[in-house]
């Protein structure tokens, strides 16, 4: 059976933490139409063992942070705090890069803030090499220099980097060191295995978004509903093609961390039953021959 801990760099945490996202409102914009029913699921997953909550001022913006303050204030000991930075919305919820070195310190400092925290487990400096590889971006080395700069202040403990590619994690790696990447990866879109690698290779620790495969890309759950190999494991294990590809996620690697999100409390529950999935060499052999679905960046 799949282990249920793992770590966040130096850090020991349930395997399947929570991805906050969704709990702002549509678009990630502004809040939720039933705050109340986004606090039950804060407090259910703390219930149910999670321990890492993935998060980011800009998702309402403020909305999400303020949400898990308020909700799970004072924290349970060992809760572990992620957030983002190098981005901002505007006033109509458009997103925007904002990812020079005052700017992420900016960030940070508002994360701090609305979280309710003097220092924060983990920040992710995210880039936009994948999804807009012409963009022009601050230095990578000024970025990272900044992240260090806090860190040797006290206000981040580990960093991590998302969205980017396999030359910035080794560079991140070798500079400043990294406690976890944040990419796109999933039994869809397997485009970010030689990141995966290099991770497994250095012992840091992978957090996949868009695990389920990118609905922008023609994945998503009807994708992996469609598939007959998935379909057929999920039949044999009877549960959701969702969960064999969650399953499928935690068998690829030991320090691999699941976040999935949503506003439901049933939904919840039923993806952290996927630790009690135990996927035998069968359905990896089956699981194998799902065809990717090719996902844009």
């Amino acid at each position: 059976m799949t282990t249920s801990q793992s770590s966040l760099g130096d850090k020991p945490v349930h395997r399947i933490g929570f991805g906050a996202m969704q709990l702002a409102g549509p678009g990630v914009f502004g809040p939720p139409a039933d705050p109340d029913a986004c606090r039950a699921v804060l407090r259910r997953a703390i219930e149910l063992g999670v321990d890492h909550i993935d998060t980011a001022q800009f998702y309402g913006p403020d909305v999400v942070n303020d949400l898990i303050r308020e909700t799970l204030q004072p924290y349970p000991e060992g809760l572990r705090l992620v957030t983002k930075v190098g981005a901002v919305r505007d006033e109509h919820g458009g997103w925007n890069a904002a990812a020079e070195p005052e700017d992420l310190k900016q960030q940070v400092e508002l994360n701090l803030r609305h979280l309710g925290v003097e220092r924060i487990d983990l920040v992710n400096l995210r880039r936009f090499e994948r999804d807009n590889p012409g963009a022009q971006e601050p230095p990578l080395a000024d970025q990272l220099g900044a992240l260090a700069e806090l860190r040797e202040a006290g206000k981040v403990d580990l960093i991590g980097v998302s969205n980017v590619t396999v030359d910035t994690v080794r560079t991140a790696i070798e500079t400043v060191g990294i406690g976890a990447v944040q990419n796109p990866f999933s039994i869809l879109d397997r485009s970010d295995a030689p990141v995966l690698d290099l991770c497994r290779d250095h012992e840091v620790s992978y957090v996949p978004f868009f695990p389920l495969g990118s609905a922008f890309g023609g994945g998503g759950p009807s994708s992996l509903a469609a598939d007959p190999h998935v379909g057929s494991v999920a039949d044999k294990h009877q549960i959701s093609p969702s969960q064999v590809a969650l399953a499928w996620l935690l068998a690829q690697y030991d320090r691999l961390l699941l976040i999935p999100g949503t506003k439901s409390v049933a939904h919840l529950e039923e993806n952290m039953a996927v630790l009690d999935v135990d996927l035998d060499a069968d359905d990896l052999t089956a699981l194998e021959q799902v065809g990717p679905v090719a996902v844009g960046h």
